[in-house]
């Protein structure tokens, strides 16, 4: 799985690594973290409120939270579109931060666990597998002990350490989270309607994009041919024969029987043997008779599939006929 169509969940992991590497290099994990008391109360840190969502104080947590956001973020995006994807990330930071305080301001004379809202964006990775949990359904199940499992118990086994990795702070705000997932997920006051600006799209789109990166996965050939043309360096060798056990056909075995001196000297063409040449890359593929795809195969072909290279398609249309050649040689 790559990050292709998933940018802002890309942009997101890279942010919040960076912010976190940051934080921790000048040693200031101490500034983002969520306490109602006395920070809030007495103190009157409002900036808290956010800015504790900004870093992780410790690197097991911003580990967990990427391998996380990489497993289900990227499929949240994909089917709800990169804007929709944006705005409902913009939607549940607020909604889980007010769900944050009114915790804080019920529990908190329950203990310090219940004092603290422990930095970095606990309860955004918990509103996200919640939908995750809604809408993508299971690749595959398997049985342990008589137990039926499916694949996404790897990720809810994550998802646990992150929730109990600082007992009982990060417990009650992977609860929120949950909670904030529903919240969006109920469409309470049109929390799903909501979209960001179109401005602040576009400007997005111009600058932040490039910062992100290149998001389509590198793709693999299925060309056997080599990178380089090897007839140019190395000489063809016309000894090497495939030897096959397919019944000649008739017009050769009756230029056999005739006796004719330049069947006995000269062998036929071997479709298979050419084919192997091309696939080894052994000749030089003009002399392999492979047909040369027309401008009008290759353009529909294009038209269908833009994002294909020309390179591509061309390999493409030479091994569909070398199949259906070698098909009818078998045949």
């Amino acid at each position: 799985m790559s990050f292709q169509h998933a940018p802002v969940t890309k942009g997101v992991m890279m942010a919040l690594a960076v912010s976190s590497i940051t934080v921790a290099i000048f040693d200031a994990k101490q500034s983002f973290h969520l306490q109602l008391v006395p920070h809030i109360s007495r103190d009157h840190q409002y900036s808290r409120f956010f800015g504790h969502h900004v870093a992780f104080s410790n690197s097991s947590e911003l580990f967990l939270w990427e391998l996380i956001l990489y497993s289900i973020g990227v499929s949240i995006e994909r089917q709800f579109g990169c804007v929709k994807y944006a705005s409902f990330l913009v939607v549940s930071i607020p909604l889980v931060t007010a769900l944050e305080l009114l915790s804080l301001l019920a529990f908190h004379r329950f203990g310090p666990s219940f004092n603290v809202i422990p930095s970095g964006p606990v309860g955004l990775a918990f509103s996200l597998l919640y939908q995750y949990s809604i809408l993508v359904p299971a690749t595959y199940h398997f049985r342990v002990f008589g137990v039926t499992l499916s694949n996404k118990i790897f990720i809810y086994t994550l998802a646990l350490l992150l929730a109990f990795s600082q007992p009982w702070s990060t417990t009650l705000v992977a609860v929120l989270g949950l909670t904030a997932g529903a919240l969006y997920r109920s469409d309470i006051a049109n929390l799903k309607g909501y979209r960001l600006p179109p401005w602040f799209v576009r400007l997005s789109s111009r600058y932040l994009l490039s910062l992100v990166g290149e998001t389509r996965a590198v793709r693999r050939t299925n060309r056997a041919l080599p990178v380089t043309d090897l007839s140019e360096t190395t000489p063809p060798r016309l000894e090497d024969e495939v030897v096959t056990t397919a019944a000649p056909p008739r017009e050769r075995a009756a230029r056999l029987a005739t006796g004719s001196r330049d069947a006995a000297e000269q062998p036929g063409p071997s479709v298979m043997r050419e084919w192997v040449n091309e696939l080894t890359g052994r000749v030089d593929r003009a002399s392999t008779g492979i047909r040369v795809p027309t401008e009008d195969e290759i353009s529909q072909l294009m038209g269908i599939f833009p994002d294909l290279q020309r390179d591509v398609i061309v390999a493409a249309l030479q091994r569909r006929w070398v199949r259906f050649r070698f098909r009818g040689f078998v045949a």
